[in-house]
């Protein structure tokens, strides 16, 4: 599993020009999948950003993890996060979870995260979707196990 978790001000998403979901302060979570991900990396991954510390304190240190500020998560499923584009010119995304695999493990994180936060946005899976969001940093990690 890949992750790509960026610190917003807010995130907004749409399909189709019609409005999906939106959230504050917080993070907008990208999760790619591949053929050997298991629901056990899954939880592991959810873990380690709703616990990364990367919200200021009030000495100006990034001290504060998502749930010390009250924030919020989008979690959007993005194929293209494992996209190889070292051969050739046209990206390669064989490595990335059909969608019998990563589907279920997508539905999963996102029950994960409204586990351990209560509500959580979404995108919609497969769909083409279009992000409005405002970086706050800019400060963008990218987890994988």
């Amino acid at each position: 599993m890949r992750a790509v978790v960026q610190r917003v001000n807010y995130a907004k998403l749409s399909v189709e020009d019609k409005p999906v979901s939106q959230i504050g302060e917080g993070y907008l979570v990208f999760v790619g999948y591949n053929n050997d991900d298991t629901t056990e990396i899954c939880k592991y991954i959810v873990d380690r950003i709703i616990g990364m510390r990367i919200f200021k304190d009030e000495n100006n240190k990034l001290n504060k993890s998502l749930t010390d500020v009250g924030g919020e998560v989008m979690v959007v499923s993005n194929f293209t996060l494992y996209g190889n584009a070292f051969s050739g010119r046209r990206p390669d995304f064989s490595k990335s979870a059909h969608f019998d695999t990563a589907k279920p493990l997508y539905d999963f994180t996102v029950k994960e995260f409204e586990n351990r936060l209560g509500k959580v946005a979404t995108g919609v899976f497969g769909a083409h979707m279009h992000i409005d969001m405002s970086n706050d940093g800019p400060i963008t990690m990218i987890l994988e196990k």
